[in-house]
Protein backbone atom coordinates (compact mmCIF):
# COMPACT_ATOMS: atom_id res chain seq x y z
CA UNK A 1 0.00 0.00 0.00
CA UNK A 2 2.02 2.41 -1.04
CA UNK A 3 1.85 6.39 -0.93
CA UNK A 4 0.76 8.10 -4.35
CA UNK A 5 -0.78 11.36 -3.31
CA UNK A 6 -0.68 14.10 -0.27
CA UNK A 7 -3.36 16.62 -0.94
CA UNK A 8 -3.60 19.73 1.55
CA UNK A 9 -6.82 21.81 2.44
CA UNK A 10 -7.53 24.66 4.35
CA UNK A 11 -11.03 24.79 6.64
CA UNK A 12 -12.25 27.37 8.59
CA UNK A 13 -15.24 26.85 10.83
CA UNK A 14 -16.81 30.07 12.68
CA UNK A 15 -17.27 28.48 16.70
CA UNK A 16 -21.22 29.64 17.74
CA UNK A 17 -19.55 31.00 21.11
CA UNK A 18 -16.40 32.32 21.56
CA UNK A 19 -13.75 29.96 23.44
CA UNK A 20 -11.90 31.77 26.12
CA UNK A 21 -9.26 30.55 28.30
CA UNK A 22 -6.17 32.06 29.94
CA UNK A 23 -4.51 31.50 26.69
CA UNK A 24 -6.25 32.88 24.44
CA UNK A 25 -9.95 33.36 22.58
CA UNK A 26 -11.13 31.71 19.59
CA UNK A 27 -14.38 32.41 16.99
CA UNK A 28 -12.73 30.21 14.30
CA UNK A 29 -12.04 26.96 14.03
CA UNK A 30 -8.63 26.75 11.40
CA UNK A 31 -7.20 24.05 10.45
CA UNK A 32 -4.82 22.09 7.70
CA UNK A 33 -6.33 19.28 6.39
CA UNK A 34 -4.00 16.30 4.98
CA UNK A 35 -5.54 13.84 2.74
CA UNK A 36 -3.23 10.83 1.66
CA UNK A 37 -3.83 8.62 -1.29
CA UNK A 38 -2.48 5.27 -1.71
CA UNK A 39 -2.28 3.03 -4.84
CA UNK A 40 -4.62 0.92 -3.51
CA UNK A 41 -7.70 3.42 -3.71
CA UNK A 42 -7.66 4.03 -0.17
CA UNK A 43 -7.49 7.41 1.18
CA UNK A 44 -6.53 8.96 4.62
CA UNK A 45 -7.47 11.69 6.59
CA UNK A 46 -5.58 13.97 9.08
CA UNK A 47 -6.22 17.61 10.37
CA UNK A 48 -3.44 19.60 11.95
CA UNK A 49 -4.93 23.18 14.13
CA UNK A 50 -2.78 26.09 14.31
CA UNK A 51 -2.63 26.82 18.37
CA UNK A 52 -0.02 29.19 18.24
CA UNK A 53 0.27 29.42 22.36
CA UNK A 54 0.91 26.37 23.40
CA UNK A 55 2.52 24.34 20.13
CA UNK A 56 3.99 27.09 18.23
CA UNK A 57 2.47 26.15 15.17
CA UNK A 58 0.84 27.74 12.33
CA UNK A 59 -1.21 27.90 9.25
CA UNK A 60 1.80 28.68 7.13
CA UNK A 61 4.20 26.42 9.51
CA UNK A 62 1.98 23.51 9.16
CA UNK A 63 1.55 23.70 5.62
CA UNK A 64 5.48 23.98 4.74
CA UNK A 65 5.91 21.19 6.72
CA UNK A 66 3.33 18.89 5.53
CA UNK A 67 4.44 20.46 1.59
CA UNK A 68 8.16 20.58 1.79
CA UNK A 69 9.26 18.04 4.51
CA UNK A 70 7.56 15.25 5.26
CA UNK A 71 5.92 15.10 1.54
CA UNK A 72 9.31 13.54 0.19
CA UNK A 73 8.89 10.87 3.14
CA UNK A 74 6.09 9.94 1.89
CA UNK A 75 5.22 9.55 -1.47
CA UNK A 76 6.08 6.18 -2.38
CA UNK A 77 6.65 4.71 0.86
CA UNK A 78 4.69 1.51 1.56
CA UNK A 79 2.36 1.95 4.38
CA UNK A 80 2.64 -1.48 6.42
CA UNK A 81 6.11 -0.35 6.92
CA UNK A 82 4.67 2.52 9.26
CA UNK A 83 6.97 2.21 11.62
CA UNK A 84 9.86 3.17 10.02
CA UNK A 85 7.84 6.13 8.49
CA UNK A 86 6.90 7.17 12.06
CA UNK A 87 10.72 7.04 12.55
CA UNK A 88 11.90 9.30 9.35
CA UNK A 89 9.25 11.88 10.33
CA UNK A 90 10.76 12.19 13.82
CA UNK A 91 14.25 12.61 12.78
CA UNK A 92 13.45 14.71 9.38
CA UNK A 93 11.71 18.47 11.19
CA UNK A 94 12.09 18.69 14.92
CA UNK A 95 8.69 20.07 16.80
CA UNK A 96 6.38 20.97 14.03
CA UNK A 97 3.79 18.53 16.06
CA UNK A 98 0.67 19.52 13.99
CA UNK A 99 2.05 18.74 10.98
CA UNK A 100 3.03 15.64 11.88
CA UNK A 101 0.19 14.57 13.57
CA UNK A 102 -2.26 15.44 10.65
CA UNK A 103 0.04 12.80 8.68
CA UNK A 104 0.03 10.33 11.55
CA UNK A 105 -3.22 10.37 11.72
CA UNK A 106 -3.76 9.54 7.64
CA UNK A 107 -1.55 7.52 8.12
CA UNK A 108 -3.78 5.40 10.70
CA UNK A 109 -6.83 5.87 8.64
CA UNK A 110 -5.15 4.23 5.93
CA UNK A 111 -3.41 1.55 7.68
CA UNK A 112 -7.38 0.71 9.85
CA UNK A 113 -9.30 0.89 6.36
CA UNK A 114 -6.93 -1.55 4.47
CA UNK A 115 -7.33 -3.96 7.79
CA UNK A 116 -11.41 -3.63 7.10
CA UNK A 117 -11.11 -2.38 11.24
CA UNK A 118 -12.28 0.91 12.98
CA UNK A 119 -8.96 2.44 13.93
CA UNK A 120 -10.13 2.04 17.62
CA UNK A 121 -10.27 -1.75 17.26
CA UNK A 122 -7.11 -1.80 15.40
CA UNK A 123 -5.29 -0.11 17.76
CA UNK A 124 -6.58 -1.99 20.26
CA UNK A 125 -10.06 -1.60 21.18
CA UNK A 126 -9.91 -1.19 24.42
CA UNK A 127 -13.56 0.28 24.96
CA UNK A 128 -16.79 1.40 22.35
CA UNK A 129 -17.91 4.08 24.49
CA UNK A 130 -16.47 6.78 26.34
CA UNK A 131 -18.11 9.65 28.77
CA UNK A 132 -16.97 13.36 27.19
CA UNK A 133 -16.96 16.46 29.27
CA UNK A 134 -17.94 19.89 28.35
CA UNK A 135 -15.90 22.81 28.71
CA UNK A 136 -16.65 26.00 30.60
CA UNK A 137 -15.27 29.11 29.25
CA UNK A 138 -13.18 31.64 31.32
CA UNK A 139 -15.98 34.90 31.41
CA UNK A 140 -17.62 36.76 34.22
CA UNK A 141 -19.20 35.38 37.15
CA UNK A 142 -22.71 35.15 35.78
CA UNK A 143 -21.91 34.06 32.44
CA UNK A 144 -20.16 30.95 33.97
CA UNK A 145 -22.82 29.87 36.32
CA UNK A 146 -25.47 30.40 32.93
CA UNK A 147 -23.18 27.86 31.23
CA UNK A 148 -22.78 25.36 33.84
CA UNK A 149 -26.61 25.37 34.18
CA UNK A 150 -26.94 24.82 30.11
CA UNK A 151 -24.54 21.97 29.85
CA UNK A 152 -25.88 20.25 32.88
CA UNK A 153 -29.34 20.89 31.64
CA UNK A 154 -27.90 19.23 28.71
CA UNK A 155 -26.22 16.15 29.96
CA UNK A 156 -23.59 16.73 30.44
CA UNK A 157 -22.34 15.11 33.66
CA UNK A 158 -18.54 16.21 33.34
CA UNK A 159 -17.66 19.89 33.13
CA UNK A 160 -14.30 21.56 32.41
CA UNK A 161 -13.73 24.77 33.97
CA UNK A 162 -11.20 27.30 32.47
CA UNK A 163 -9.76 29.12 35.39
CA UNK A 164 -5.75 31.24 35.58
CA UNK A 165 -6.93 34.32 33.62
CA UNK A 166 -7.05 36.48 36.75
CA UNK A 167 -6.45 36.24 40.50
CA UNK A 168 -6.55 33.13 41.86
CA UNK A 169 -8.72 34.59 44.39
CA UNK A 170 -10.96 35.62 41.80
CA UNK A 171 -10.79 31.69 39.97
CA UNK A 172 -12.11 30.51 43.61
CA UNK A 173 -15.01 33.36 43.20
CA UNK A 174 -15.56 31.74 39.95
CA UNK A 175 -15.49 27.95 40.74
CA UNK A 176 -17.60 28.37 43.93
CA UNK A 177 -20.49 30.20 41.54
CA UNK A 178 -20.12 27.13 38.80
CA UNK A 179 -20.14 24.25 41.88
CA UNK A 180 -23.41 26.23 42.90
CA UNK A 181 -25.27 26.22 39.55
CA UNK A 182 -24.06 22.99 38.61
CA UNK A 183 -25.21 21.26 41.28
CA UNK A 184 -23.09 18.62 43.66
CA UNK A 185 -23.75 15.71 41.01
CA UNK A 186 -21.52 17.41 38.28
CA UNK A 187 -17.86 16.24 37.99
CA UNK A 188 -15.93 19.64 38.08
CA UNK A 189 -11.98 19.45 36.84
CA UNK A 190 -10.16 23.03 36.37
CA UNK A 191 -7.54 24.00 33.33
CA UNK A 192 -5.81 26.95 34.24
CA UNK A 193 -3.70 27.01 31.29
CA UNK A 194 -0.56 27.90 32.79
CA UNK A 195 -2.02 30.87 34.49
CA UNK A 196 -0.90 30.67 38.51
CA UNK A 197 2.51 30.91 40.03
CA UNK A 198 3.03 27.69 41.92
CA UNK A 199 2.29 29.25 45.65
CA UNK A 200 -0.68 30.66 44.00
CA UNK A 201 -2.26 27.71 42.89
CA UNK A 202 -1.88 25.94 45.97
CA UNK A 203 -3.25 28.95 48.00
CA UNK A 204 -6.14 28.66 45.61
CA UNK A 205 -6.85 24.69 45.25
CA UNK A 206 -6.49 24.38 49.02
CA UNK A 207 -9.08 27.17 49.82
CA UNK A 208 -11.29 24.98 47.45
CA UNK A 209 -10.61 22.01 49.05
CA UNK A 210 -11.65 23.56 52.21
CA UNK A 211 -14.63 24.70 51.38
CA UNK A 212 -15.81 21.54 49.86
CA UNK A 213 -15.88 22.28 46.10
CA UNK A 214 -15.16 18.27 45.46
CA UNK A 215 -12.75 19.35 42.42
CA UNK A 216 -11.82 15.88 40.35
CA UNK A 217 -8.22 17.39 39.26
CA UNK A 218 -6.56 20.72 38.47
CA UNK A 219 -5.18 20.82 34.92
CA UNK A 220 -1.62 22.37 34.25
CA UNK A 221 -1.55 25.18 36.74
CA UNK A 222 1.73 26.76 36.16
CA UNK A 223 3.71 27.35 32.90
CA UNK A 224 5.08 24.19 31.06
CA UNK A 225 8.15 24.53 31.69
CA UNK A 226 7.93 24.74 35.61
CA UNK A 227 8.40 21.06 36.54
CA UNK A 228 9.70 21.87 40.30
CA UNK A 229 6.84 24.59 40.33
CA UNK A 230 4.36 21.42 38.90
CA UNK A 231 6.10 19.14 41.64
CA UNK A 232 5.48 21.34 44.67
CA UNK A 233 1.98 22.13 44.00
CA UNK A 234 1.36 18.24 43.68
CA UNK A 235 3.40 17.50 46.60
CA UNK A 236 1.43 20.34 48.67
CA UNK A 237 -2.09 19.68 47.60
CA UNK A 238 -4.58 16.76 48.03
CA UNK A 239 -6.58 17.43 44.58
CA UNK A 240 -4.98 15.49 41.84
CA UNK A 241 -2.70 17.39 39.84
CA UNK A 242 -2.79 16.77 35.79
CA UNK A 243 0.21 17.98 33.51
CA UNK A 244 -0.74 19.13 30.10
CA UNK A 245 1.63 21.84 28.28
CA UNK A 246 4.45 20.19 30.26
CA UNK A 247 3.89 16.66 28.51
CA UNK A 248 4.57 16.94 24.53
CA UNK A 249 7.08 13.84 24.10
CA UNK A 250 7.69 10.79 25.65
CA UNK A 251 10.66 12.34 26.70
CA UNK A 252 8.80 15.11 28.68
CA UNK A 253 6.09 12.27 30.15
CA UNK A 254 9.02 10.15 31.57
CA UNK A 255 10.61 13.43 33.26
CA UNK A 256 7.24 14.41 34.96
CA UNK A 257 6.85 10.54 35.96
CA UNK A 258 10.06 10.03 37.38
CA UNK A 259 10.35 12.95 39.27
CA UNK A 260 6.68 12.92 40.32
CA UNK A 261 5.83 15.92 39.14
CA UNK A 262 2.19 15.17 38.53
CA UNK A 263 -0.78 12.43 39.35
CA UNK A 264 -2.31 12.17 35.67
CA UNK A 265 -1.05 13.22 32.06
CA UNK A 266 -3.18 14.64 29.59
CA UNK A 267 -2.23 13.77 26.32
CA UNK A 268 -2.94 15.34 23.08
CA UNK A 269 -2.30 14.53 19.20
CA UNK A 270 -1.34 17.93 18.31
CA UNK A 271 1.60 18.06 21.26
CA UNK A 272 2.78 14.23 20.94
CA UNK A 273 2.98 14.71 17.43
CA UNK A 274 -0.05 11.92 16.40
CA UNK A 275 -0.82 8.55 17.65
CA UNK A 276 2.09 6.26 17.02
CA UNK A 277 4.25 8.91 19.77
CA UNK A 278 0.96 9.19 22.24
CA UNK A 279 0.49 5.17 22.19
CA UNK A 280 4.37 5.52 23.45
CA UNK A 281 3.27 7.89 26.32
CA UNK A 282 0.08 6.39 26.99
CA UNK A 283 2.33 3.08 27.94
CA UNK A 284 5.06 4.89 29.63
CA UNK A 285 2.26 6.62 31.97
CA UNK A 286 0.32 2.49 32.20
CA UNK A 287 4.03 1.38 33.69
CA UNK A 288 4.13 4.05 36.08
CA UNK A 289 0.49 3.25 37.37
CA UNK A 290 -0.70 6.58 36.31
CA UNK A 291 -3.81 7.45 34.32
CA UNK A 292 -4.07 9.65 31.23
CA UNK A 293 -6.88 11.97 29.70
CA UNK A 294 -6.60 12.39 26.42
CA UNK A 295 -7.97 15.88 24.80
CA UNK A 296 -7.77 18.04 21.70
CA UNK A 297 -7.29 21.78 20.87
CA UNK A 298 -9.95 23.21 18.72
CA UNK A 299 -10.40 20.83 16.02
CA UNK A 300 -13.06 19.56 14.05
CA UNK A 301 -15.14 15.89 14.04
CA UNK A 302 -11.88 15.14 11.58
CA UNK A 303 -9.26 15.86 14.10
CA UNK A 304 -11.38 14.78 17.52
CA UNK A 305 -12.03 11.56 15.77
CA UNK A 306 -8.65 10.30 15.36
CA UNK A 307 -8.25 11.49 19.02
CA UNK A 308 -11.09 9.41 20.28
CA UNK A 309 -10.06 6.39 18.21
CA UNK A 310 -6.85 6.67 20.02
CA UNK A 311 -8.70 7.25 23.59
CA UNK A 312 -10.75 4.22 23.01
CA UNK A 313 -7.85 1.74 22.24
CA UNK A 314 -5.88 2.64 25.88
CA UNK A 315 -6.13 0.72 28.85
CA UNK A 316 -4.33 4.22 30.88
CA UNK A 317 -6.22 6.75 28.97
CA UNK A 318 -9.70 7.08 31.93
CA UNK A 319 -10.97 10.61 30.98
CA UNK A 320 -12.10 12.08 27.84
CA UNK A 321 -12.37 15.84 26.83
CA UNK A 322 -13.68 16.08 23.30
CA UNK A 323 -16.51 18.90 23.49
CA UNK A 324 -14.50 21.60 20.42
CA UNK A 325 -16.97 19.93 17.63
CA UNK A 326 -19.63 20.74 19.65
CA UNK A 327 -18.53 24.30 19.65
CA UNK A 328 -18.15 24.59 15.80
CA UNK A 329 -21.53 26.54 13.95
CA UNK A 330 -21.25 23.54 11.25
CA UNK A 331 -19.64 20.06 10.63
CA UNK A 332 -17.57 19.30 8.39
CA UNK A 333 -17.12 15.57 7.34
CA UNK A 334 -20.26 12.46 7.19
CA UNK A 335 -18.89 10.15 9.45
CA UNK A 336 -16.61 9.84 12.41
CA UNK A 337 -17.38 9.45 15.88
CA UNK A 338 -21.04 9.58 16.66
CA UNK A 339 -22.23 12.25 19.76
CA UNK A 340 -25.02 10.80 21.35
CA UNK A 341 -27.84 12.96 22.93
CA UNK A 342 -26.29 16.28 23.44
CA UNK A 343 -22.63 15.32 23.08
CA UNK A 344 -21.81 13.63 26.49
CA UNK A 345 -21.55 10.17 24.95
CA UNK A 346 -19.24 9.37 22.07
CA UNK A 347 -19.45 6.16 20.49
CA UNK A 348 -17.83 4.48 17.36
CA UNK A 349 -18.70 3.69 13.61
CA UNK A 350 -18.32 0.24 12.53
CA UNK A 351 -16.84 1.44 9.25
CA UNK A 352 -13.02 0.83 9.27
CA UNK A 353 -10.81 3.24 9.56
CA UNK A 354 -11.87 6.44 11.30
CA UNK A 355 -15.26 6.04 9.47
CA UNK A 356 -15.27 8.93 7.21
CA UNK A 357 -18.04 8.85 4.57
CA UNK A 358 -18.20 12.23 3.17
CA UNK A 359 -16.06 15.72 3.88
CA UNK A 360 -17.83 19.23 3.37
CA UNK A 361 -15.50 20.79 0.83
CA UNK A 362 -17.56 24.30 1.08
CA UNK A 363 -15.04 24.18 4.10
CA UNK A 364 -12.22 23.24 1.84
CA UNK A 365 -9.87 24.53 -0.49
CA UNK A 366 -6.95 23.03 -1.82
CA UNK A 367 -3.68 24.67 -0.66
CA UNK A 368 -1.40 23.10 -2.80
CA UNK A 369 -3.04 22.84 -6.51
CA UNK A 370 0.48 22.60 -7.94
CA UNK A 371 0.78 19.86 -6.27
CA UNK A 372 -2.35 17.67 -5.46
CA UNK A 373 -2.35 16.44 -9.34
Amino acid sequence: MKVVDVTLYHSSIPLHTPFKTALRTVTVAESVMVKITCDNGISGWGEAPPTHVITGDSLASIRYAVDTILRPVLIGADLFAYASIFEQIEKVIVRNTSAKAAVDMAIYDCLAQAAKQPLYRFLGGYRSRIENDYTVSVNDIAQMQKDAKVYQANGFRILKVKVGKDTAEKDIERVAAVRKAAGEDVLIRLDANQGWTAKAAVHAITQMEEMGLQIELVEQPVAAHDIKGLKYITDHTATPIMADEAVFSPQDARRVLETGAADMINIKLMKAGGIYQAVKIANLAQNFGVSCMVGSMIETKLGITAAAHFAASHPAVTRFDFDAPLMLSDDILEGGIHYEGNGNQITFPNQPGLGITSVNESYLHVIDKERSG
